[in-house]
């Protein structure tokens, strides 16, 4: 190989490994990795995604407090399900009560790259699109099992060792962070965002946002909140039982952002299913607080 041919090898390569490892982090000042789903000290792992029930007969979950992010998602009915986002460093044994899949689950994880979704069976017109889609099924095998001191459907577990094998790397979803509380805003204590037939509230402590669910508060917490308003129209695949909602995450539209006790009003923008989700103050990015973030699918 001729000298310009070796130094253009090895600048691909260098590049190559930079790409891979910017995917699952970002380098601060300082030299220091922080990862991109959280913000904090250490790059992300392998991305597990898992699909959470939220009737007050799943309730209250295991798992939720380990999760990097955690997505409520209306279903059937103006329900919530939920959607908890982890990486492979920091999974918690089990996860659950599991439910199943839905075609807003397709164009939220596709920001992902390469994740791991486990779930409990999905629409049959569904489950064939997600084969052939980037995400790898986690569904149907021994790691689910049924926990005796619930009533079915609300009883199915997963434990998570291994369901993250084979995934890929969390990379940038559009996030930024900063541990300094920007600028604006307002100071705000209690905040609720609806569904037709679900509410969230979160309520700062003067360290963490505490999260209740249908007026019945729950052992989770939140270093974030965002509340993104989206258009939820009917899903290409129906169900007998009646309307299945789809919310789109993809394009734009406005939303809140809840950090340090403060709520800021924000543009959210999206241009691609395979691009990341960015939040605007008044024109500009507005970074999280390095930590676990819930993000609320309103309806617009």
């Amino acid at each position: 190989m001729g000298g310009s041919k070796a130094l253009r090898a090895g600048a691909a390569a260098v590049l190559a490994v930079s790409l891979a490892v910017g995917c699952s982090s970002q380098e601060k000042p300082g030299g220091s990795t922080r990862s991109v789903l959280t913000g904090e000290k250490g790059a992300a792992g392998r991305v597990l995604a898992v699909k959470v029930d939220n009737v007050r007969a799943a309730r209250p979950q295991t798992g939720l407090n380990d999760a990097d992010l955690v997505y409520a998602i209306e279903v059937e009915g103006g329900l919530s399900r939920l959607m908890a986002v982890y990486d492979s460093s920091h999974l918690p044994a089990t996860v659950g009560p599991v439910r199943s899949a839905r075609e807003t689950d397709l164009q939220l994880l596709a920001a992902y790259d390469r994740p791991a979704l486990a779930f409990s069976g999905a629409q049959s017109r569904l489950l064939p699109v997600l084969k052939r889609s980037p995400i790898i099924m986690r569904t149907g095998t021994g790691a689910f099992f049924r926990a005796p001191d619930r009533p079915a459907p609300h009883n199915e577990y997963v434990h998570t060792k291994g369901l993250a094998d084979g995934a890929g790397a969390a990379r940038d979803i559009g996030l930024r962070f900063a541990a300094g509380v920007p600028g604006g805003g307002s100071a705000v204590t209690v905040t609720s965002s609806s569904m037709p037939s679900a509410r969230f509230t979160f309520t700062w402590d003067t360290s963490r946002y505490r999260v209740a669910m249908d007026g019945s508060a729950s052992p989770w917490t939140a270093d974030n909140v965002i509340i993104q308003r989206v258009e939820v129209r009917e899903s290409r695949f129906h169900s007998r039982t009646g309307f299945v909602p789809f919310s789109g995450t993809v394009g734009s539209g406005s939303g809140v952002v809840l950090r340090d006790g403060r709520s800021y009003a924000v543009r959210w923008s999206r241009p691609a299913a395979d691009a990341g989700t960015t939040y605007t103050h008044q024109g500009r990015t507005l970074p999280l607080r390095p930590g676990r973030t819930w993000i609320v699918l309103a309806p617009a």
